[in-house]
């Protein structure tokens, strides 16, 4: 049974400017819940511009500081990092190996500091024979980042260069015979492409995507590029006990706020290793917290600052707006309903309209009780209007409306050149797929939640423009089975992939996500808003099942 709070000992240099070494790890021990213990190898004067100067404690202090810890308190995982030189390097491996020769091994992970990002040496040359025979056989886990693996590597007279994805697992792999129990090699100073692992297929390599958007998130990949590639991706590559490789995939970002990334991922996995964590699991887990403290990081210092070490503390329902990560909630809503989304978006109607192949009278019933959907979509928009406390709200729901009794106008053109009457569009009788969306749409704006209803609204505005980009996507690809110029059904197409429309998701998308951030939702509230949005792309998905059916 895992302990409440675990206690996790780091032996590592201490930071001046508290964003690295100890501070960084007693940080990250703190808010993962684990009670933690230093020994400090050196003292370092260090801001965020760089190390000005190292200072070693002396090896028979080291000896003593962990003596005084491991004696004493019951220690469920350890971390090295800055050790500096072969002295404390070989006092460390001495203490560990009568602790471990005593009382039975704990998980210990080794990071392997050589040397910091503004060049300063942290581990001296003399000492590195020292980590690599005697530390790494002791060692659970090594995080070498790649230039730590290229010296490491170097150091054994094997010189290899990381210039691929392909030469990070054989790093990775050449690493791990150094005697650890498993490397994970860090790619953070790496530039992986999202082809280069989509393009890689090899049966006994797990690719895990952590942050990275699942198909059918168009609308959100678009709408929320500001200027980011989302085509860099850092790659992560473990080296398991088994020798498999597990690579964790996330967006690169653009921050000057990394300084200790190194000791707080290694930190974060210690912690999980101290409550027995399955070792692929702790890797995603601290993975997702590192990359996490360095995209909510607030800049601090003129260089190269420190992670947000306490994002975590307050368990948020919906994560922070973030460059990478600009829609959280719609992303959290699309995922947790990814089966019935994917269901909706790639309807079989969908994709019949899309080869053009769909049959007229279908496409016809879907068009006219379209056309009476609007009516209710917009009793819906002034129902939210009128829920609204301020002018600007009000003012954007009550334009809504407007731009969908002008879009019924048009619509009724559109049925026209389908020989469609206006008449005939206002004596048709609804379905009972139709009075059951507009009947929920109606209930739902009658309670008393707006974001609920806001919620209700969004499933129909984005659905549509995440159809019309997933056809114009699959149109561009090679072969496409998508049949567009001479498409029968072109314009309804090109009027949900095109600007207009594509516009309104973007103002959808960021009306929903200031709101949501705007007015931070209990656990029960939450769980009503994904609720409210299963709810309504089921009732999409039924009104598709209604064009085929003929309802």
């Amino acid at each position: 049974m895992a302990l409440e709070s675990p206690a996790v000992l780091t032996i590592a240099g201490s930071d001046s400017g508290g964003g690295a070494g100890i501070q960084a790890d007693l940080k990250t021990f703190t808010v993962h819940g684990c009670y933690g213990a230093s020994v400090v190898t050196a003292l370092t004067a260090q801001n965020t511009t760089g190390v000005q100067a190292v200072h070693a404690v002396p090896p028979d202090f080291v000896k003593q500081q962990m003596s005084s810890v491991l004696d004493d308190i019951d220690v469920r995982a350890i971390k090295t990092g800055m050790l500096f030189d072969a002295e404390n390097t070989k006092a460390v491996v001495q203490m560990l190996k009568g602790y471990f020769d005593v009382k039975g091994r704990i998980p210990l992970v080794c990071d392997p500091v050589c040397v910091s990002t503004s060049g300063h040496v942290l581990l001296q040359p003399e000492a590195l024979n020292t980590v690599i025979d005697e530390l790494f056989p002791l060692s659970d886990l090594i995080t070498p980042n790649k230039a730590e693996a290229e010296l490491l590597l170097s150091q054994r007279h094997s010189p290899f260069q990381i210039a691929s994805l392909d030469n990070m697992i054989t790093a990775a792999r050449r690493l791990k015979k150094l005697g650890a129990q498993a490397v994970l090699l860090k790619g953070g100073h790496f530039a992986v492409s999202l082809k280069e692992v989509a393009d890689f297929n090899s049966e006994d390599v797990q690719v895990i995507r952590d942050g990275l958007l699942d198909e059918n998130s168009n609308i959100l990949r678009i709408h929320g590029r500001n200027g980011h590639d989302i085509n860099s991706v850092v790659v992560d590559v473990l080296c398991a006990p088994d020798s498999r490789i597990t690579l964790f995939t996330r967006p690169r970002l653009e921050s000057t706020s990394t300084h200790g990334t190194g000791c707080t991922l290694s930190a974060a996995l210690a912690c999980q290793l101290a409550r027995g964590t399955p070792l692929t699991e702790a890797v995603r887990l601290a993975a997702a917290y590192t990359h996490t403290g360095i995209e909510t990081a607030t800049p601090i210092g003129s260089g190269f600052g420190p992670l947000n070490h306490v994002h975590s503390i307050t368990p948020r329902l919906i994560v922070p707006r973030t460059k990478t990560n600009p829609y959280p909630l719609t992303s959290s809503l699309i995922q947790s309903t990814r089966t019935i989304w994917r269901e909706y978006v790639q309807h079989e109607f969908v994709v019949l309209l899309g080869k053009g192949t769909l049959p007229k009278e279908n496409f016809l019933h879907f068009i006219k009780q379209d056309y009476l959907y609007l009516k209710y979509y917009a009793r819906a928009y002034a129902l939210l209007a009128a829920k609204s406390h301020a002018y600007a709200p009000i003012l954007a729901a009550t334009e809504v409306v407007f731009h969908i009794v002008r879009e019924s106008s048009m619509h009724v053109g559109y049925c026209a050149k389908w020989g469609i009457t206006e008449d005939e569009l206002n004596s048709t009788p609804e379905s009972p797929a139709l009075t059951a969306y507009g009947a929920f749409l109606i209930d739902i704006g009658m309670q008393g939640d707006p974001m609920r209803l806001s919620v209700a609204l969004a499933a129909c505005l984005l659905g549509y423009g995440e159809v019309g980009l997933w056809l114009k996507e699959e149109a561009r690809a090679p072969n496409s089975w998508i049949r567009w110029d001479d498409n029968p059904y072109l314009k309804w197409m090109e009027d949900y992939s095109g600007d207009e429309y594509q516009k309104a998701v973007k103002v959808g998308l960021e009306t929903l996500e200031s709101r949501a951030a705007a007015d931070v939702p209990s656990l029960v509230r939450f769980a009503e808003w994904r609720d409210v949005w299963e709810r309504c792309t089921r009732l999409e998905k039924g009104f598709w099942d209604m064009a085929m059916k003929l309802e």
